[in-house]
């Protein structure tokens, strides 16, 4: 049995604004064709200006928590913005660090880095661990420490330390937090300990080369550690904090990263999300009490606790440069600004191990605590008497009131042990088991008298025991009569002979129809012949092949537009055929068809008539 406890320094719950800091990353190339140079500039450690799109002779400026620089160091990003947060993973809060911006702007380098400069993620998993090594050991507290890692693939919830899982459902406790059943969980002990599970698991992410970056993340990372420390001195108590670390990725114009197919198709589940979380961000701060979406996404509903939530968050934007981001840099300042407004309330999550004491096991501990009795018992049990059975209700309330006096006891102990801590649930449970002593009272002063009242009855009767105590006086039940159905002879009619002929005859006349319609079409081993393959017999077969070759090249060669213009192919069927030549390259015949995501074997003789004839035609 465990109880929640809410603990805060001033009393009340803290309030924490969402810290947003922006950092600027250099250029990846040299001055712009045109010589514009950048199209945004730092001003200071906290404000910024970009130009402005409606006047270029204007600038719109910005303040923030940070401001990160061209020439700033992972070292510089990581002990400023996020290092504050991370001791109060320790002390049973959650903390939430997540990198936004569009994509090509530097947020997985942000998050992850290099081998040569580590990004935030492994500095702060490596820096939770000096934490906890750093508390001193007198302070009576064993810490445990797990992570999990997973990534949002076209609203697909994947377990990257378990590649072969499949989506995972997203589910909310009866405490409003958000957990993910069957999500691997691996204890780690040492900042090796994990970086042997993260760099496997980090490889399982879904990349994918575009025009605007060659190795663009086509999901959002997001990875948990979770650091639980459990008291060492009665009451256990055990506090759990969670630092969600979470890589996002980036929002897409697909007009200049020429994304196709299945890069479409990602592209679109990505702006959905991030249009969604957009959405957070205004109701959150609309101060009116408005529906906030956070189950419209999948994103969404896993930032739920740093948006708005429990925890101590941290955004960090990242942004371009060069002219040709223009639209995106703005498009994620106004963003960050609407960020910095959202206020979360976090508080520490205690629980306190309370002892479950029985009640309804008496005899159990009877047998357990008291050994000397147990000769005793057997005697009993060798010679029984009616004396002795009704006895026994007696014997077993005098078992019972050990263990309800050492549960009274215990929980008396714990009042006075539990100083600091809510005290009204623990006078319940006292009060509670007061009124269940009451109630076994008055159950085992009515089985007394029971037993008393058998035991007296079986002494003025002694022959009783050979007659059964209860006795069945009521006759056994008769089954009722059954019903006599009328019997109803069936009419006899000799004038009507001829119709009777008539009507036989044109039965059988139709039954010889059918006969002969089955034999005409009934193939040698008893199948009906497939119309569908009648009208290419009619075709002369040379034309046939042609009029096949060409549509096999409009598959092969076409684009959009040229596979819209085969019969039956919609615009949502041409990019799926794309889709898959471009996965397994060029359709070597048309029955390939069938592969496609689909179309069936009758969606494709379908497909083929139609074409045929229509080429036919022309």
């Amino acid at each position: 049995m465990a109880q929640r406890v809410t603990v805060s320094s001033d009393g009340n719950k803290k309030i924490s604004r969402v810290r947003v800091a922006v950092r600027l990353r250099p250029y990846l190339d040299k001055e712009d064709e045109k010589g514009e140079g950048p199209c945004v500039r730092g001003l200071d450690k906290q404000n910024l200006e970009i130009v402005n799109w409606r006047n270029a002779t204007e600038t719109v400026k910005y303040h923030f928590d940070a401001f990160h620089g061209e020439k700033t160091t992972q070292q510089e990003v990581f002990l400023s913005s996020v290092k504050p947060v991370l001791s109060h993973v320790l002390n049973g809060q959650n903390a939430s660090v997540f990198a936004y911006g569009p994509t090509g702007a530097g947020k997985t380098h942000t998050m992850l880095g290099s081998a040569e400069k580590p990004g935030v993620i492994p500095r702060a998993v490596r820096e939770v661990f000096n934490l906890v090594h750093a508390k001193d050991a007198e302070e009576g507290w064993d810490y445990s420490i797990s992570m999990s890692y997973l990534e949002i693939y076209n609203e697909k919830v994947l377990d990257l330390l378990s590649p072969s899982s499949q989506d995972l459902p997203i589910r909310q406790d009866k405490d409003k937090n958000i957990f993910i059943p069957g999500l691997t969980n691996v204890t780690i002990s040492s900042f090796s300990d994990f970086d042997t599970h993260f760099v496997p698991a980090s490889l399982n992410r879904t990349t994918a080369s575009t025009k605007l970056n060659q190795r663009s993340s086509r999901s959002h990372a997001i990875l948990l550690i979770k650091v639980v420390r459990t008291s060492r001195v009665l009451p256990h108590r055990q506090q759990t904090g969670k630092l969600y670390l979470v890589d996002l990725a980036g929002s897409e114009d697909n007009r200049r990263t020429g994304n196709q197919g299945i890069r479409l198709k990602e592209s679109g589940a990505i702006n959905l999300s991030l249009f969604t979380l957009s959405k957070v961000v205004d109701s959150l701060n609309s101060g009116a009490s408005v529906r906030v979406p956070y189950r419209d996404s999948k994103l969404t509903r896993l930032l739920q606790d740093s948006l708005g939530g429990s925890a101590h968050s941290v955004m960090i934007t990242n942004i371009a440069p060069e002219y040709k981001y223009y639209f995106d840099t703005f498009s994620a300042l106004n963003f960050a600004a609407k960020s910095k407004m959202i206020v979360n309330k976090p508080f520490t999550r205690e629980t306190v191990a309370v002892p479950v004491l029985p009640v309804k096991r008496a005899r159990e501990e009877h047998k357990a605590g008291g050994s000397g009795s147990e000769p005793h018992r057997k005697k009993q049990k060798d010679g029984k008497t009616p004396e002795q059975d009704a006895s026994s209700p007696s014997a077993n309330s005098i078992s019972a009131e050990p263990s309800v006096m050492d549960r009274l006891i215990a929980l008396e102990k714990l009042v006075m042990n539990c100083q600091n801590k809510d005290r009204l649930s623990v006078t319940k449970d006292v009060a509670q088991s007061r009124k269940e002593i009451q109630e076994l009272k008055k159950k085992q002063k009515e089985f007394e008298s029971k037993a008393m009242l058998f035991s007296q009855v079986a002494k003025e009767t002694p022959g009783s025991a050979e007659e059964p105590v209860f006795k069945n006086t009521t006759a056994p039940l008769q089954r009722k009569p059954a019903r006599q159905q009328a019997v109803v002879q069936p009419l006899q009619v000799s004038q009507l002979q001829p119709p009777v002929h008539l009507a036989v005859f044109k039965k059988q006349s139709v039954c010889v129809k059918k006969r002969e319609l089955s034999s005409r079409i009934e193939l040698p081993d008893g199948k009906e012949n497939m119309k569908e393959n009648s009208w290419e017999s009619q075709l002369d077969t040379q034309m046939l092949e042609q009029s096949k070759q060409k549509i096999l090249h409009i598959l092969n060669s076409g684009g959009v537009k040229e596979l819209k213009s085969l019969q039956q192919i919609g615009d949502k069927k041409a990019k799926l055929l794309l889709g898959w030549r471009e996965l397994n390259g060029q359709f070597t015949k048309l029955e390939d068809l069938e592969k496609v995501e689909g179309m069936t074997e009758k969606r494709f003789a379908s497909f083929l008539k139609a074409n045929i004839l229509s080429a036919m035609g022309k």
